[in-house]
């Protein structure tokens, strides 16, 4: 497939914040172009997103079953290869199931779906179809968390002892939901967002990365939920202690209500020779920690770094990379995907490192047993995928 991806939207119309950010994203390669979208539940303002893009009128839909049946019916050259989901999370399941039973394939924002069942569902669908469905944990997307992540598949680390892996958010702490904010409504509504508040929103974030960089699945959870803003319908804060099944333990933070902090995500992972610290908000510092030598500070662009890291930084070293680089790289590597997909046969995600359906389950499960262990008693409740 020697063209551009032609791509359609789902949700990201002129209120959305995330929507805007995978448009920016998957600009920066110059590999996709966008040609249609279903932007809102309004269709006014479906029309006027359409506009905003100078896209074509006649592929400016108001519902997503309407841009799916459409698009089908179009020649191969012009109609879409893919859809980007980017509704609430109560509006993935839908449009994500039906673009893959219309043959597309599909990125959707995370959590994948409303439940664990939607979730399961999706994946026996991606088995049957054979078609590339791509999660957007962003945060796996950086250079430097690719460095970490082969520091310890390489065993320079040793055997990974412990891992402490926070995600504070400070722009909760009042009741913003009361407001008319729409981003805060729907992620404390649990008919939009969810059983979990904030460890549905960055709670899974921040287990995603620590399970990408040391390689481990979590296995167990001890689990604390909160509720701290009064009146609040789900969790703006969590902590929990963690069990992986390499034997290594550790120690996960999600709150919301964390006043001052913006989007302070940032993992330590120890082993038996040394350790590794990355912080989202200084995202091309790695620190590499030693048991018997100085502390080593590696930063992004330069030749020291492992082909790995190398392959996703664009930028000379000093020239910041962030949070939009980080998203491009997942479509960059959903891209190489698509390119080298051949109907019938199904693609391998780990030679291309993106997140996939597999991701999006295990990120529910994780959201559901921590709910689960909250609520018991019992100290320990095992993850079961």
């Amino acid at each position: 497939m020697k063209r551009k991806l032609r791509m359609g939207m789902v949700g990201g119309g002129l209120t959305s914040f995330i929507g805007p950010v995978h448009r920016k994203a998957l600009a920066i390669d110059g590999q996709i172009e966008l040609v249609c979208g279903a932007f809102s539940i309004d269709p006014v303002e479906s029309v006027e997103t359409g506009k905003s893009l100078y896209l074509n009128p006649s592929r400016v839909y108001n519902t997503y079953p309407e841009m799916f049946e459409k698009e089908k019916q179009l020649p191969p050259d012009q109609r879409i290869d893919f859809v980007s989901v980017v509704t609430p999370n109560h509006v993935h399941y839908g449009p994500t199931k039906m673009a893959l039973e219309s043959g597309f394939h599909v990125v959707v924002e995370k959590p994948i779906a409303f439940s664990l069942e939607e979730a399961k569902s999706l994946k026996k669908l991606v088995d049957k179809t054979g078609l590339i469905l791509a999660l957007a944990h962003t945060y796996t997307g950086y250079p430097m968390v690719k460095e970490a992540r082969q520091m310890v598949k390489s065993g320079k680390l040793g055997k990974i002892r412990k891992v402490f892996v926070e995600y504070p958010q400070g722009w909760l702490s009042g009741p913003l939901e009361k407001t008319g904010n729409m981003q805060a409504s729907w992620r404390t509504d649990p008919k939009q967002s969810g059983r979990g508040g904030a460890i549905g929103d960055i709670g899974t974030h921040a287990a995603n990365l620590a399970e990408y960089i040391t390689g481990s699945d979590i296995t167990e959870v001890c689990s604390m939920l909160n509720t701290v803003v009064t009146g609040r319908m789900l969790d703006d804060d969590s902590s929990m202690l963690v069990k992986f099944d390499n034997g290594a333990t550790g120690v996960l933070l999600a709150t919301q209500v964390a006043a001052g902090d913006e989007n302070n995500l940032n993992i330590r992972v120890y082993g038996e020779k040394g350790g590794i610290e990355w912080r989202q908000e200084e995202p091309n510092t790695l620190v590499v920690k030693w048991l018997d030598k100085p502390k080593e500070i590696m930063r992004a662009g330069w030749k020291y770094l492992s082909d790995e890291a190398k392959a996703y930084i664009r930028t000379p070293a000093g020239h910041p990379e962030g949070y939009l680089e980080a998203f491009a790289n997942i479509y960059r590597s959903f891209t190489n995907a698509l390119h080298d997909y051949k109907p019938g046969k199904k693609i391998n995600p780990e030679k291309y490192d993106f997140p996939d359906v597999n991701h999006g389950v295990r990120g529910m499960v994780f959201v559901e047993t921590v709910v689960k262990s909250a609520q018991s008693n019992k100290k320990w409740v095992k993850i079961k995928v």
